[in-house]
Formats: C-alpha cells, structure tokens, sequence
C-alpha cells in the first residue's frame, strides 16, 4: 500500500500567497493589484523574433547552459553596464526563470543544518527553497520607515552555519535600492565570514529618479563568491516565457548546473533566440520602458494620497507598499481578504514574507505594472475604504 504521507520537508511550506489572491481575485471578479506581473503584453517586436525562430525550426533542445546568442547577449551587458566580464562557457547558465535560477543555486550550495541570511520582507521563494534544501533561514528586518538594516542585528546572526546571504536588489516587495553604503557593508561582512552571496537583480533595470543599480559582485572581493540572478521576464514584460539566467564564477556554476540538468536541463529554444536579440537592443529600449513604469508609480502614489492608505515611494520594481490606517483595526491578511471580498480589489498582504517582524501586519503591497484603467480601477476601489 502506497504511503500517502508527503515528504517532511515540504509540509510546512505553504501554497504560495500568490496563487491564493489571484484565486480570490478571480472568484470574486475583484481588480487585481497583487500579483507581480504585466496584465498588458510585452513588445511585439520580440515575439515577432520568436516567431521567426520557431518558422527557422530553432525548436529543439538548446544546449544545457544556454543558446550561445542568449549568453553572449547576457555577457556584453554585463561588461558593458557593470564592467563584469563573464565567460560565456563557464559562467553563464540559462534557466526556467529566475525561479529556476534561486532553486538550483540554494539547492546546490545548502546542506541540511546550514543558515542563510535573508532580508525581510523576502520574496517567498529565497525562504521555501532554502527550507527545501534543508537549511535555516536566519532574518535581517528592513525596518519602516526607510527599510534600512541594523548591523548590530545582522552580527547577532553571525554563526558559524551561516554558508549564503540572499540579497534582492532592487528588493521586493519593498521597491527599495540598496545604497553603495549598503552594500558595500554586506560585502565587507561577507568576505569577513566567507559567506557566499546569491543576488536576485531581476528588477535591474527598473529604477527611478536618481537611484542607481550597483551589483554587489562589483564590489571588491565579491566577484568570486557571488552568484547573480535575472530574469528576462521581467526585464521586457514576457514573464511566461520563463527565461532567467544566473552569471557566477565557473566553480559555483558547475554546482548550478548539476541541479539544473535534472530539473529543467534546457529552456526553450526560439523564446532564448529572441532574449538574445533583444538584449542586444536595451539602449534603445530601456528609457521608454522606465518611463512607462515610472509613470505608473507616480500614478498609483498620486491616487493613493487621496485616500487612507499612505504609500511609500519605491525606487525601484513595479511594487509598492502602503500603510493600513490605525482606526480601520485590521491586520494585513485580515484586511486583503475585506478588500477583495467586500471591495473587488485583490493585494497581497506582506505579513507572509516576514519571519521575526511584525513589521508586515500593518502593510499592504500592491502592484502598479497594470494598465492605466487597471490602475485607475483599484485606486477607486482603495480610495473608497
């Protein structure tokens, strides 16, 4: 007889809140400002790039690492935007998303009793792919209002067991850009204790006014322990087309890619050729795609002025989180479920990404890469609570 008992280390590991508020969105026909992706397509010009690839018969297999076009692409913005120079043979691994990405390399470095700092609010997936692997996800608060961390609270985490730190920069769901300061402290800490840095950049090229992306493998000393991750998807707005990749020294790469063989082992052929063209068109595409975006930040922070929910300004991602007002006496997974349910609009209550705060019940997050009646759409219904 079958034993129907899952695997322990998956049974605390929830249905991810993503999924649950875009079902409640969906059952109760509520506007939907929670999950993180465009309700509006990417540019035609490169899906008409796919096209001709799969009419070319570029169908196939592509090799395990990555369509040679796709990493080259990949490693001319990298030495031409961070002077990050990175062997398209040995360093590059393209991968099922950055979903992907995060899982093969957390799954490939933890041992099961190794620690992994993460800042929270986190994106779930750094925490359950760490739990996945058998490690201990040990938590460095971004505190309100500035969402700035304390050293004094990460030494206190400092242990021998520490093997990673996760860092997502720009962060979601705060929208913040870690300052050089930042950064440059995170590294000093990591070489201090030879900790090996996974940072998830998917949202690099999405930064306003005058914040500036810096990749901590920049920074001296972290270029040989750093694992970068990023995502096409979110780049130019084709998030199911799930091409992600991940640049890190040949040693962290080889381990990357034992994990990767067996998962997905290739990512799909002509959506890499056309990654591959486009990434070769960013200065061209990038200020309209910024300005897009900011638009759309500013927006849904105007809109929100007007009501009782106060908004803190991202300087980067496409996410934005708001004050709950005291008076209304709900928590954030209390208040989500009265907003979709009783108000037709669908957030994401970010209680679910901490793990020492409470920092979160008294958030909300919301997404602004809709379009503008999406936006407008939610706003009205936010404005009305």
């Amino acid at each position: 007889m079958l034993h129907p008992k899952s695997a322990a280390r998956i049974q605390t590991i929830p249905e991810t809140i993503f999924a649950t508020m875009s079902a409640l969105a969906v059952e109760h026909n509520a506007v939907n400002l929670g999950q993180g992706f465009p309700d509006f397509d990417g540019p035609g010009w490169i899906i008409e790039e796919a096209y001709q690839a799969m009419k070319a018969a570029k169908n196939q297999y592509a090799p395990l690492h990555g369509t040679r076009t796709l990493r080259e692409a990949v490693a001319g913005y990298y030495a031409k935007s961070y002077g990050i120079e990175a062997d398209t043979e040995r360093e590059i691994t393209v991968t099922s998303g950055a979903t992907e990405a995060l899982y093969a390399s957390i799954t490939a470095l933890i041992d099961p009793g190794d620690e992994a700092l993460m800042f929270e609010p986190f994106y779930d997936a750094h925490q359950a792919n760490v739990l996945l692997a058998g490690g201990t996800p040990k938590y460095i608060t971004l505190h309100k209002p500035d969402f700035t961390f304390r050293t004094e609270e990460l030494e206190r985490l400092i242990s021998p067991n520490v093997k990673l730190l996760i860092l997502n920069n720009p962060q979601n769901p705060l929208g913040k850009v870690f300052t050089r300061e930042e950064l440059e402290t995170l590294a000093s800490y990591a070489v201090e204790n030879d900790w090996i840095v996974i940072s998830d950049e998917v949202y690099e090229f999405l930064t306003y006014d005058d914040a500036e992306h810096i990749p901590i493998a920049t920074l001296p000393g972290m270029r040989e322990r750093t694992i970068t991750i990023s995502s096409t998807g979110k780049t130019f707005g084709l998030t199911g087309w799930k091409i992600g990749y991940a640049v890190a020294p040949p040693e962290l790469t080889a381990a990357i890619r034992k994990v990767h063989q067996f998962t997905t082992f290739a990512v799909n052929t002509p959506g890499q050729i056309a990654m591959g063209h486009a990434l070769g068109r960013l200065d061209k595409y990038l200020p309209e795609f910024r300005e897009q975006y900011a638009r759309k930040r500013n927006m849904l922070h105007n809109g929100l002025l007007k009501g009782q929910f106060a908004p803190h300004m991202p300087r980067g991602s496409y996410f934005m989180m708001v004050d709950i007002p005291s008076d209304l006496g709900m928590n954030d997974v209390e208040l989500a479920q009265t907003l979709v349910k009783q108000h037709g609009v669908a957030v994401i209550p970010p209680s679910v990404f901490y793990g020492s705060s409470d920092e979160g019940g008294s958030m909300l997050r919301l997404c602004f890469a809709k379009t503008d009646a999406t936006l407008q759409a939610g706003l009205e219904k936010l404005v009305e609570v």
